[in-house]
């Protein structure tokens, strides 16, 4: 056996960083697309922003110096010195242009439920023992209301009495909004009706024993157990649904704010849609001339050189790789609206079935691509923020050849949901028949899927009596 030494010639696709901060880039949202680029800002001394110098206003030179004395001698000095020390500017100043958005700014505060609640607490006549319990009891609330500790554990931990722990929380539980301070479901629904005047003996073994069968809507089970009417029962279940199972979800939890940038506009002018990428920051991107004079006049040897020539290179590479996220970003959001022009004009009902390879065919590039490009990224229209996924549906054939998206399905089934008899619902079968009749091939079970996903409960949950 021998051994020789041969040489082969291969074809490999390496992921240079180049490579790979380009493909990151071109999947980053706008936010996050900005957090990097000032993470690029602070670490590479070469890459620079260029500022918006806002332009100097040229002084009026026709008011000559007996105009200005007249003027002076018009003023109203009792007045000026009235307001004197108040600052006052001028809508759309240049000092105001020259800022740039931060989106801190509209960041609004509202109170939480525990700061109404405290504000309550604090309103009533209570010992400093009761307040500081109360107190405890509302930071033990989830932001759905609940109570997170149960009495025996306030108890342990304040080293007082059961009765003084449950004296403070029947006061809470009278709170605004109805059922704060409730221990589980049950007890949340049982503070509501009490507070309302609602209470029977009836609605409260129903809520105790049937809260499964009304949301099932077994009612003809309630209604054998509890020897009354269907009718009845159904009045009941009204009462019931109509209940807050969630007291605190109408504030804010103070951390739950989410904000969505729009990565795109796209804007109807003259019967022609303009499409704009949100990019800051991709425009303003240069490479600071001090240091490419170092490198015009320096010692081409040095390790400065080689240092700066370095970060002018990650420098170029980032500026390039930012334009280039542009021109694909604008490429596919354009083939999008061409594809989708029945969507922008009419409706989301004449939303079209539409896959990645569609718009990357049209583009001409990968569907790795396309993917990339819309990832995470929404796209503010003349109809409402969307996602550009949500442009990319599934759908199901038709007789006339072409597929209908899942989404103008929905709609469809929604609409047909909305004008059945709530006494004799219709089940997905017939919604089936009924889509074929108009030339749309589906099934009972893709019906029921959608059906499902559009929060329609099924036909025996949607029966009233």
């Amino acid at each position: 056996m021998g051994y020789d030494l041969v040489l082969e010639q291969q074809q490999k696709l390496i992921m240079t960083p180049e490579l790979k901060l380009a493909l990151k880039i071109l999947q980053l949202p706008t936010i996050e697309l900005e957090d990097l680029v000032k993470q690029e800002l602070e670490t590479n001394p070469v890459l620079d922003v260029i500022e918006d110098i806002p332009e100097e206003k040229p002084e009026d030179t026709d008011i000559n110096i007996m105009d200005k004395n007249k003027l002076l001698e018009e003023i109203d000095w009792k007045e000026y010195f009235q307001y004197q020390g108040k600052s006052y500017c001028l809508e759309n100043a240049a000092i105001e242009e020259s800022q740039e958005n931060n989106y801190e700014n509209y960041v609004s505060y509202s109170d939480t439920l525990k700061d109404h609640l405290l504000f309550q607490l604090r309103a009533l006549k209570l010992s400093k023992c009761e307040r500081a319990i109360g107190e405890y009891i509302i930071e033990s609330l989830d932001d759905n209301g609940y109570l997170t500790s149960s009495i025996e554990q306030i108890s342990e931990e304040l080293s007082l009495s059961r009765e003084k722990i449950k004296k403070v929380l029947k006061v809470i539980q009278t709170f605004e909004p109805l059922g704060v301070g409730a221990l589980d479901l049950i007890d949340c629904l049982l503070i509501q009706v009490n507070a309302l005047g609602l209470a029977d003996d009836n609605l409260i073994t129903i809520i105790r024993e049937h809260l499964d069968d009304i949301g099932a809507n077994r009612l003809h089970h309630i209604a054998k157990k509890l020897s009354i009417s269907v009718v009845e029962v159904q009045h009941y279940s009204d009462i019931i649904k109509g209940l807050e199972p969630k007291p605190g979800r109408a504030f804010s939890c103070g951390t739950d704010n989410r904000y969505i940038i729009p990565d795109v506009y796209i804007e109807k002018v003259d019967d022609e849609y303009v499409i704009t990428i949100n990019d800051s920051y991709s425009s303003k991107l240069m490479v600071n001339r001090y240091y490419k004079n170092i490198i015009n006049n320096g010692d081409k040897s040095s390790d400065t050189m080689t240092f700066i020539n370095d970060k002018i290179s990650s420098a170029l590479w980032l500026i390039k790789s930012l334009e280039q996220r542009k021109n694909t970003l604008y490429k596919v959001v354009k083939a999008i609206v061409d594809y989708q022009m029945d969507f922008f004009e009419k409706g989301s009902r004449y939303l079209k079935t539409m896959t990645l390879k569609d718009i990357a065919d049209e583009v001409q590039v990968h569907e790795s691509t396309v993917s990339r490009a819309i990832s995470g990224k929404y796209a503010q229209t003349p109809r409402g923020l969307f996602e550009l996924k949500y442009f990319f549906k599934s759908g199901v054939g038709s007789q006339s050849g072409e597929d209908i998206s899942s989404e103008s399905i929905k709609k469809m089934i929604k609409s047909i949901i909305d004008e059945e008899d709530n006494s004799k619902p219709i089940s997905d079968q017939t919604i089936a028949d009924l889509l074929g009749r108009k030339g749309i091939k589906i099934s009972r079970r893709t019906v029921a899927k959608y059906r499902d996903e559009i929060g329609i409960p099924s036909s025996s949950r949607r029966k009233r009596y």
